[in-house]
């Protein structure tokens, strides 16, 4: 083989703030590079670490490769290996149009990661002292939890793989993060499951926060619980069995036999919950974050290396030009003044500011509500679609709408409510308090969503309720204002609808934005 037909492999991470996972995601590298010597090998990280994966490529293809193949350095398919990853290799195969691009699986419960699972646990019963059977013991497996069903399922089959094949008596899943339950809360359930032993696994390739909060949190479990024998089994980590199975991937990719599971893929076929995803383009969502811990100068001043202040079109610049001189705005405090302005602009109205309400902070909250949860709640799609799309996906803020799920629509006949009262309740169910809510169109949400929060204690960061109409706008509007629970945006009267509660969400994006690029207004 010349070196000109060499195939290069680009093995894809995620990226950690944590640099003991950056130096063991390196070695492993390493290790791939040790066992498959005829091949090119090169790294790239989605967000924080470089080089980024097109940095990886480039350097693949200096070094004579004329294929490569993408091998996601992840466990299970969710976002980054449907979505984010793809999409990097797309756009790489439009830059780089000769060249032959394969994507890779996922390592998934792969035979020898299996092995590999058996191996830390056996080694962890090793380090104590103590006899205990496996009847008597009960494995927790803990998942990186993920908005994607079937990769949290994977990690149940995982779990349930290493019950029957070792012979505990018992086990037990929970996740680090995104899904439930939690850590803390699934070591507590598995602690009163009356097993002497517990062995904690951590189903991650490398060490880094999450894992260190998991053998933190099994630590607290010990003290509280001294009657209970806590073990910490190790994660994945650097070893041959996880190089020979991403060498196998890049083998399978090349040969055009990469297996992805697309039989409960929420992005191609309709699943309980998630029916809206199906068809989702494939988009990057670390864009902002790529390469950002390059250097420690970059860490210091990440909003300043990730983000621009918001720039618009010059029609619109020289409209809220217009708006600002049209009016005397000395009278509304300065956090207001980008979402009043958007308001104006949708309406045409100058005084349409006059009837608005804001609950004390309302503002300041939306804007850390966005950046931190990330997530949108709307009643209708017209809200949804009148959100800007290039400050969502600047931001990484989803949106979420359940009007049309066929889930909605049982629920409406069931209870005898409307779709977008349903859409509210179905919201709340799967979001819990990390979302703002925006609704723009149905009095029946406003009156389901202070339901909640008054009935059930639902929290949600920030409520828009802002529709229009005549037949019980101004009574749930009022509602909501003396909803005390929650921050709260409205108005009196019979004005708003759907681009009203979309311009509140657009006006705290474009604030949320410039204060990550640490602009000043002039």
């Amino acid at each position: 083989m010349t070196q000109a037909e060499k195939t290069g492999i680009v093995v894809a991470g995620h990226g950690s703030r944590d640099p003991d996972a950056v130096r063991e995601f390196e070695a492993l590298v390493e290790l791939v590079r040790a066992r498959a010597p005829n091949d090119v090998v090169s790294h790239g990280y989605l967000e924080f670490s470089s080089p980024t994966i097109a940095e990886a490529v480039a350097a693949n293809l200096a070094a004579g490769a004329r294929q490569v193949a993408v091998v996601p350095g992840v466990l299970l398919a969710a976002r980054h290996a449907k979505n984010d990853m793809p999409a990097e290799v797309l756009a790489l195969a439009r830059d780089y149009p000769d060249i032959d691009f394969h994507f890779g699986a996922p390592l998934n419960l792969h035979p020898q990661l299996l092995q590999l699972a058996q191996e830390r646990i056996v080694a962890a019963e090793a380090g104590s002292a103590a006899t205990v059977r496996r009847g008597d013991t009960c494995l927790v497996l803990v998942g990186r939890g993920t908005t994607d069903p079937d990769a949290n399922g994977e990690v149940s089959k995982m779990a349930r793989m290493l019950e029957e094949g070792m012979g505990f008596g018992a086990a037990y899943v929970c996740y680090s993060g995104t899904a439930t339950p939690l850590v803390a809360d699934g070591l507590r359930a598995a602690a009163r499951m009356g097993y002497a032993r517990l062995v904690v696994l951590p189903f991650f390739l490398f060490d880094g926060v999450l894992v260190k909060r998991i053998y933190a949190a099994a630590d607290e479990l010990g003290e509280r619980e001294p009657g209970i024998e806590v073990l910490k089994a190790g994660y994945l980590g650097v070893h041959p069995h996880v190089a020979d199975v991403m060498i196998e991937r890049a083998r399978e990719a090349v040969a055009g036999r990469a297996a992805m599971n697309c039989s409960l893929c929420k992005y191609r076929v309709q699943i309980v919950g998630f029916e809206q995803q199906v068809g989702e383009p494939q988009r990057a969502h670390h864009l902002a974050v790529r390469g950002l811990l390059a250097n420690e100068e970059a860490a210091d001043k990440a909003p300043a290396a990730g983000f621009s202040a918001y720039e618009p079109h010059p029609i619109e610049a020289e409209s809220f030009r217009i708006i600002a001189e049209g009016r005397d705005w000395s009278a509304f405090p300065a956090a207001h003044l980008t979402v009043l302005q958007r308001l104006v602009h949708t309406s045409g109205d100058f005084d349409a500011v006059n009837d608005m309400y804001f609950s004390p902070g309302a503002i300041e909250n939306g804007i850390r509500a966005l950046l931190r949860c990330k997530r949108v709640l709307t009643d209708v799609t017209m809200v949804q679609t009148g959100l800007k799309r290039a400050l969502l996906e600047q931001l990484g803020i989803d949106t979420w709408c359940g009007v049309h799920d066929r889930e909605t629509h049982l629920m409406s006949e069931q209870y005898g409510i409307t779709r977008s009262a349903a859409g509210i309740r179905r919201g709340w169910e799967k979001f819990g308090n990390d979302v703002v809510v925006s609704i723009g169109d149905a009095p029946t949400a406003i009156a389901e969503a202070v339901r909640l929060i008054r009935d059930h204690g639902w929290r949600p960061q920030l409520v828009i309720g802002l529709p229009v109409g005549f037949v019980g706008t101004r009574e749930t509007k009022e509602e909501l204002r003396r909803c005390l629970q929650v921050p709260r945006i409205t108005n009196s009267g019979t004005r708003g609808g759907s681009p009203w509660a979309a311009s509140v969400v657009n006006g705290m994006m474009i604030d949320a934005l410039n204060q990550l690029a640490g602009y000043e207004p002039g």
